[in-house]
């Protein structure tokens, strides 16, 4: 092989066109037989084709070339003997065919795949999930190739064992004993992973946002932040067989709200006894005016002060399986929505004057209210609500109808 006569014969810029075509045949494993065309070709395409064949190629706006003549050119020449295939290699580099490329790409991934697939074998919980991992392409958009997966998918096989958590404990310490890194599970492909096999271990749903990922991780046992995570009460019943019962206890005997944090709820549950009305608002400013005016006398009270909180989630979670009724009333508004939407995913709940008739109610009594803004969304509980909503374009905040709140949770 003469490669600085190969280039010179056949390694011009004007015939690249021409190696292209001809590597494209092999990669498909076709041989290299018949002629190839360019449409279009230019004058100087024209000229170094006829240098190459010692002859003008007919007119016309296109070009075509016989590959067969191209490879007796370069075995007489000797520049290359053997043929054109060889000429090929030796200026593009190897040529690989694209059914072993892909049959080689395939065995990588199933490598790459390998310890996980194991893992599952033995936890049919994740069945679905694992394959819904091929289905939707989730781990190949998270690792561009299978030796960026292949690290991935084994820290991945790792870890899913010792899911759920219980008791639970610190997102940071699993990780740092299971993950190899007290962040490792913080932001990046493999949490990413990680909270999609959780929600399939737990049922729990999809959902984007801060608080989705702290309600995902809490439902697995493991805990993002313990402290600032927190639900405001008033008159919760306590239980003194627990330092968080005996508190709740004595705050409600004189009818002074409680602030549980995330911690308190899974490290010194409090005892729930059966049955039973808890009230469950979304602002703050009932709690206040209700230990206020009621203090002691208030029906128990949980106040989720906007979007519930994983501490709120785990407080109502316990009451609900406890067989306690919770009635809850929010904001007349698409936020409020929304966010009695999320609390009834989690738990169930029956409306306390949260419904068509008590938004039509409070339209009457307090005439022209604030203007309705947001995106409209559907109320689960009450179809004709949100039609309600569109028709008057009007919101009613708590703060409006707290007489009517504290009617109902005066005993």
């Amino acid at each position: 092989m003469d490669v600085p006569r190969l280039q010179r014969l056949i390694g011009s810029p004007e015939l690249t066109w021409l190696l292209d075509r001809a590597r494209r045949r092999m990669e498909a494993g076709q041989p290299l037989e018949g002629t190839v065309t360019l449409n279009g070709a230019a004058d100087a395409e024209r000229a170094a084709v006829a240098r190459l064949l010692g002859r003008a190629p007919r007119p016309g706006r296109s070009l075509s070339v016989s590959l067969e003549a191209i490879d007796q050119v370069l075995r007489a020449s000797g520049a290359s003997p053997d043929g054109l295939a060889a000429a090929i290699v030796a200026l593009t580099g190897p040529v690989v065919p694209r059914q072993e490329a892909a049959d080689r790409l395939a065995r990588a991934w199933d490598s790459a795949f390998a310890p996980l697939a194991s893992m599952v074998a033995d936890r049919p919980e994740l069945a679905d999930w694992y394959a819904s991992l091929n289905t939707t392409g989730l781990v190949r958009r998270l690792a561009r190739s299978p030796e960026e997966a292949t690290p991935l998918l084994a820290g991945l096989a790792r870890l899913l064992p010792h899911l759920p958590v219980s008791p639970p404990r610190s997102l940071s310490t699993f990780a740092a004993e299971h993950a190899g890194g007290a962040h490792a599970l913080d932001h990046g492909p493999l949490a990413t992973l990680t909270l999609d096999a959780v929600r399939a271990l737990t049922g729990i749903p999809p959902g984007d946002g801060a608080q989705a990922r702290r309600d995902t991780w809490a439902a697995a046992g493991l805990l993002l932040d313990e402290l600032s995570s927190q639900v405001l009460v008033l008159n919760l019943p306590g239980d003194p067989a627990t330092a968080t019962g005996r508190a709740l206890d004595a705050l409600g005997a004189v009818g002074q709200p409680a602030v549980l944090t995330l911690r308190q709820l899974v490290r010194d549950t409090p005892r729930v006894l059966r049955g039973g009305t808890a009230y469950v608002c979304e602002n703050p400013a009932v709690v206040l005016a209700a230990a206020d005016r009621l203090g002691p006398d208030c029906a128990p009270l949980v106040c989720l002060q906007g979007q519930p909180s994983t501490a709120a989630l785990r407080l109502l979670k316990l009451y609900a399986d406890a067989g306690w009724n919770l009635r809850y009333h929010g904001d007349f508004d698409w936020g409020g929505i929304r966010i009695a939407s999320r609390l009834l995913a989690h738990v169930p709940w029956t409306p306390w004057r949260y419904t068509t008739a008590d938004y039509r109610a409070a339209q009457d009594a307090h005439g022209d209210t604030a203007p309705l803004t947001g995106t409209p969304t559907e109320a689960a509980w009450d179809p004709e609500l949100s039609a309600a909503l569109r028709t008057a374009g009007r919101r009613i905040e708590e703060e409006l109808v707290l007489d009517d709140l504290l009617a109902d949770l005066a005993r």
